[in-house]
């Protein structure tokens, strides 16, 4: 049976050169999990793999939409699900890196179907959380589906995107999106090993501010303003982006929309890993420990055969 390695963790945590590493190791391919690289035009502020990077190793899901298109974690099952079996044809073993949760939740146990819902229904939900804030969205779904907002972990009700599209859901079908949930795994044709990095919150905390720093002698600012027509697209409802919009719509001045996008990043950090500790498939690894890492894949590859 192939083996899906998957190497997860917030974001600044140490990701891509592990990944990197490891695909040069095993001599395979990289499929990246995240749901904002997979959007062109959003370079810096999504800290794409460079192209150097990305020459080192084959990479899939980067820059392959365009920025207004709609996409979502039951696409990305069904594309990776398809794209695996044909990289199992002639490969042992496919690394995915990422961290978005609920899309390496769908590779691994699937998710189960939702209706479609109207765009406008997220637009104008979307609109609404842009200017009344979080709690607004949050008092809106207690109204609606209250089950669905008691069902809800902590990292869920600070997520806008999934109490969006509880609202959204329920105003579309009148059915509570619990309704659609039945935690039923789905079998894959392949072993799944899951490798999680984390590092002391502190230091994690540190990178993160030296990055949005290094974004923004990159061009940030100048990448952001340049999408700033497209500023409705769900796509840049994205830490980095958002922030700058505010700045460019005259809302706070450039030194507080910079501390917004470090301690917003950081609030999202945090919500990564508590989703992630809720997964007791994970291994945890220090990034630095690429030779124990190392090792530890190679029993398990052993032992998987």
């Amino acid at each position: 049976m192939p083996t899906l390695i998957i190497l997860l963790g917030p974001t600044c945590v140490g990701k891509t050169t592990i990944t990197i590493q490891l695909a040069q190791h095993f001599k395979t391919d990289i499929l990246s999990c995240d749901a904002r690289q997979m959007y062109q035009q959003m370079h810096i502020g999504t800290a794409k793999p460079t192209l150097e990077e990305q020459a080192a190793a084959p990479h899939y899901f980067i820059d392959c939409l365009p920025i207004d298109a709609e996409y979502n974690a039951g696409k990305y099952e069904e594309d990776t699900l398809h794209l695996l079996e044909e990289l199992f044809k002639e490969k042992e073993v496919v690394l995915m890196t990422g961290g978005s949760g609920l899309y390496i939740q769908a590779v691994c146990e699937g998710l189960d179907e939702f209706p479609d819902i109207d765009p406008k229904y997220r637009e104008n939900l979307n609109l609404l959380f842009k200017e009344k804030g979080l709690k607004v969205i949050q008092e809106i779904l207690k109204e609606k589906d209250l089950a669905a907002f008691n069902n809800m972990n902590e990292s869920d009700v600070q997520n806008p995107q999934r109490l969006i599209r509880a609202i959204e859901i329920k105003e579309a079908t009148g059915k509570s999106i619990t309704n659609f949930q039945s935690k039923t795994k789905k079998k894959r044709p392949f072993h799944i090993v899951k490798i999680g990095l984390q590092r002391d919150r502190e230091k994690l905390y540190e990178r993160i501010n030296q990055r949005v720093e290094i974004m923004l002698e990159m061009g940030l600012l100048e990448e952001a303003k340049a999408l700033f027509p497209q500023a409705e697209y769900n796509a840049l409802q994205t830490v980095g982006y958002q922030e700058l919009f505010g700045y460019f719509r005259r809302e706070y001045k450039l030194a507080e929309a910079i501390r917004l996008i470090k301690r917003n990043t950081r609030r999202y950090a945090k919500r990564q890993m508590t989703w992630f500790r809720k997964d007791p498939e994970i291994t945890w690894f220090h990034p630095n420990k690429y030779d124990e890492i190392l090792t530890f894949l190679q029993k398990e590859l052993k032992e998987s055969k």
